[in-house]
């Protein structure tokens, strides 16, 4: 299950390195205000979504699809977030 999130974060960090002419995440690499905005609708998108029971699923899925683009495109690893999380266990 978590290999999807992995192979997610390494597509965003191909495409970061190797970009593709006309691919949405690089879009998102490219743009980081852009990145930002969607990042900023999507978890809009999903707190309707919960407070109204419909959708929760696709629009989570969409959260994390464009919080990890956000966070690669400014040079946020991700392993850094674990090991802070990691760090907070009591």
């Amino acid at each position: 299950m978590l290999k999807i999130l992995e192979d997610l974060i390494l597509l965003a960090r191909e495409r970061k390195n190797n970009p593709i002419s006309g691919s949405y995440t690089n879009k998102l690499l490219d743009d980081k205000s852009l990145a930002k905005e969607k990042v900023l609708e999507e978890v809009g998108e999903l707190i309707e979504a919960v407070e109204k029971d419909t959708n929760k699923i696709h629009e989570a899925a969409d959260v994390m699809y464009h919080l990890i683009v956000y966070l690669e495109a400014n040079g946020i690893k991700v392993e850094e977030i674990m090991t802070e999380l990691s760090s907070r266990k009591k």
